[in-house]
């Protein structure tokens, strides 16, 4: 991309109006303080940010695995890195970020307010074998061939047997499972059989467009808006019949393939091993990748409701996601579980100032 920022303006508008923010859902993080931004992104000097980033450990290490491997993104944002290092070193007080030769470019958020929308992902561990036997009956798929300009047949049609069981690399004994995995984008497969885990990485899509269960329980009535989380998904599933749910997932038509690997780090979109809460998912589009953000992510109870306090931290758009457009973050939980749990109750709201190290013009660049 080149350019500055600033030729986003009527982008940033028309993201704005998507957002259809009517109401004003504090128990969500959205908290309207700073007022109408005009732009995608505002230069700021001094962020209004309380407290200092609590992952600084995380986010170095993220750096270092951005460092080892893919030395061209790093070499990219390396003086931004180093400035961000330097100011850290010295306390990390948001007030001071100028004085390190760091600018700061508030996002305007999904409403203009900058409240920017958070959700979350995991990497699952998923039970498959090796071959259809007994509850293990769903099958997971490597990436058949695809001609230019095609698009591979959808959900339905590959459930109902479209794709030759040639191209399956395993069979798991949940659907919804399988699901969760395809929206991920990534997982581990324990064969059952006491080996390492195996990395299902992204392989490619069938090239139809996703559509979100989630709205369509809400639009169903069957799910509120305000208790639609992965843990309602998963328990709507538990209290359905297979056939049910099985028409649910069909309505995203969308699909991915998975390429196995020996045991290996959880990788994004740009080839680099992500650490929990220090990477996010972006669009591309607006966030390039290796770009730091400082961002106010609101703290959640355990029934996944705002408890009023936030947290300040530091991460990296290392990934992308189909769902993931305009001023929206993923944010990278870990695996397993406990990782799930946590991923599955973000959709919360909260402050992101886009950290760049200063050019003599005082002009944010790409």
């Amino acid at each position: 991309m080149k350019g500055n920022w600033a030729k986003y303006a009527v982008t940033g508008a028309f993201l704005a109006i998507l957002a259809g923010c009517s109401s004003k859902p504090t128990d969500r993080g959205q908290q309207y303080k700073d007022g109408i931004l005009e732009q995608p992104f505002a230069l700021v000097n001094q962020p209004n940010a309380k407290g200092i980033p609590v992952n600084a450990r995380d986010f170095a290490e993220q750096v270092r695995q951005i460092q080892l491997a893919s030395g061209g993104l790093f070499n990219r944002n390396l003086g931004t890195y180093q400035a961000i290092e330097n100011w850290l070193a010295a306390g990390g007080n948001t007030r001071q970020l100028r004085q390190f030769g760091v600018n700061a470019w508030q996002m305007e958020g999904m409403d203009n307010y900058g409240n920017v929308q958070f959700t979350g992902y995991y990497t699952p561990v998923i039970e498959a074998r090796y071959t259809r036997q007994g509850e293990f009956q769903y099958p997971i798929y490597r990436m058949p061939p695809r001609k230019r300009g095609y698009k591979l047949p959808s959900r339905a049609e590959i459930y109902n047997g479209a794709i030759s069981s040639r191209y399956v690399i395993a069979w798991s004994n949940s659907l919804i499972d399988n699901f969760m995995m395809d929206v991920q984008g990534s997982g581990y497969v324990d064969y059952g059989d006491g080996r390492p885990l195996t990395f299902f990485g992204y392989a490619g899509k069938n090239g139809w467009g996703y559509h979100s269960i989630g709205k369509e329980l809400i639009d169903r009535g069957e799910v509120k808006r305000e208790d639609m989380s992965m843990q309602a998904i998963r328990e709507w599933a538990q209290n359905h019949s297979y056939p049910q749910v099985r028409a649910l997932l069909e309505t995203n038509p969308s699909f991915v393939f998975f390429k196995p690997e020996e045991y290996t780090p959880v990788r994004g979109a740009s080839a680099v091993p992500l650490i929990a809460k220090a990477s996010v998912a972006s669009d591309r589009s607006l966030i390039p990748p290796g770009t730091v953000l400082l961002a106010e992510i609101p703290q959640l109870n355990d029934k996944g409701k705002f408890n009023g306090t936030y947290q300040m931290r530091l991460m990296v758009a290392l990934d992308v996601g189909g769902a993931i457009k305009g001023q929206h973050f993923d944010i990278y939980q870990g695996i397993g579980p406990e990782a799930a749990h946590l991923a599955g109750f973000y959709n919360h709201y909260g402050r992101v100032w886009v950290l760049k190290s200063a050019p003599g013009t005082g002009v944010l660049t790409r």
